[in-house]
């Protein structure tokens, strides 16, 4: 009885288990496995059998796409077209794997030649839209490993990159990569830099670079590419210019000054808001402008921009004209402290017609912020002559000159003696 009990209880205990034929999954639900090799093969394959005809290269690589995983071994394919094969960190290529001589640093080390090796990469990225941004990543990636490269690799390199650039098949946002401290250092983002900026020029003007470093806020960083110790405008300067890149030199002496003068008149709105008295802003102006190399001209124009900005004015056309009168009599002696010269006196007045001309509330305010001005001697007779007659802007241009033409007009004659209606005009505007 007990031996029956025991036996019914391990049979109670025993799990079952599933038997006979297994379920094959399906090939389709099957999970490829990453296999870079058996990629580069065929790729170094197909680049060995098109040799050094591009033409055939950029066919052998349209016609892969549908047969070759583009999106998962972007990284593997690019290697390979640039370097021949696959790169281990630091820019080695890998030794285990088989390399092809038909790639960008094998090719002869000219423009014509990496032009024609562009174009392979612009067909390529044309016809597969989704490799651009991976394209993007890998040349990232080269530009970190340039000190694993060759001199004459970094050159082919850097005219390609230029040219790319050039052609918009890159964004310059690249360029970051140049500015890693250990590409920096030695020298090497530099000397890089020289051979990418000549490739891009000799296709685009500096106002097309420009724009393309503007917009991906590269313009003021180019003073990266050297060290902490090398980083200022004079050593940039005379570096490209020796290169024979002035218009670049030029163009990062104009961002850098842009900068500066940007600083300079957020320093000076915050004196304003401080409350900081006249003589100590003027003192300070003063300063900064001889330290900086900024002319009058410049340094009035700037003194306008920050009296404007220090103050949040009212939206009603009828209340601002007398806002801005109140605010520009305490600020008049800073204006007249840097208008000593005609140009300064000329470059406030274009200056006010801008900023009355684009705050569409200022419009009526012109001919007072003008008398206000002449009153406090910032503006003399000769500089709102000149600007009527001859020197002002097309903005607003017909609004403006309506405005003060009775003044000008009284200006022309006071000596000898305008129409009463004029003088009492002019005399109620005085007033002030």
């Amino acid at each position: 009885m007990g031996f029956r009990v025991s036996f019914m209880n391990n049979q109670r205990q025993q799990k079952p288990t599933l038997t006979g034929q297994r379920f094959k999954t399906r090939k389709r639900d099957e999970k490829e496995r990453f296999d870079p090799s058996q990629f580069q093969e065929s790729i170094v394959q197909g680049l060995n059998q098109s040799g050094s005809d591009l033409d055939a290269v950029a066919k052998f690589l349209d016609s892969s796409g549908a047969k070759l995983d583009y999106r998962r071994y972007a990284e593997s394919l690019f290697d390979i077209l640039v370097a021949g094969g696959m790169l281990a960190p630091g820019g080695t290529l890998s030794e285990d794997m088989i390399c092809t001589e038909f790639c960008v640093f094998k090719a002869q080390e000219d423009m014509e030649t990496m032009q024609a090796y562009a174009q392979v990469f612009n067909k390529l990225i044309r016809r597969y839209k989704y490799l651009e941004k991976g394209f993007e990543e890998e040349i990232k990636k080269l530009l970190l490993f340039l000190k694993g490269f060759t001199e004459s690799e970094r050159n082919k390199l850097a005219m390609l990159t230029g040219i790319l650039l050039a052609n918009g098949n890159i964004s310059a946002s690249i360029l970051s990569s140049l500015f890693n401290e250990n590409v920096v250092k030695e020298g090497v983002s530099a000397c890089f830099a020289v051979k990418l900026f000549k490739s891009w020029l000799s296709e685009k003007d500096i106002n097309s670079v420009a724009g393309s470093l503007r917009k991906v806020g590269m313009d003021n960083r180019l003073l990266e590419l050297f060290p902490a110790n090398k980083r200022s405008s004079e050593h940039f300067s005379k570096y490209f210019n020796d290169a024979g890149l002035k218009e670049l030199s030029d163009f990062a002496k104009n961002q850098q000054s842009i900068g500066t003068r940007k600083e300079l008149q957020k320093e000076i709105e915050d004196q304003m808001s401080r409350g900081d008295t006249i003589k100590d802003i003027i003192t300070y102006t003063r300063e900064e402008m001889k330290k900086s190399n900024i002319s009058e001209q410049t340094m009035v124009g700037l003194i306008w921009s920050s009296v404007m900005s220090s103050v949040e004015w009212n939206k009603k056309e009828e209340l601002v004209a007398e806002q801005a009168i109140k605010h520009l009599k305490q600020y008049s002696p800073l204006l007249k402290a840097f208008t000593s010269q005609g140009f300064s006196e000329l470059t406030l007045l274009l200056k006010i017609q801008e900023y009355c001309y684009d705050n569409i509330h200022f419009m009526k305010a012109f001919q007072k912020i003008v008398v206000l001005l002449y009153k406090a001697d910032v503006l003399s007779e000769e500089a709102i002559l000149k600007w009527y007659t001859e020197a002002h802007l097309p903005k607003g241009k017909s609004v403006f000159l309506e405005q003060t033409k009775t003044f000008v007009e009284w200006l022309k004659h006071a000596e000898e003696g305008g129409s009463l209606a004029q003088s009492l005009f002019v005399a109620n505007l005085l007033l002030i």
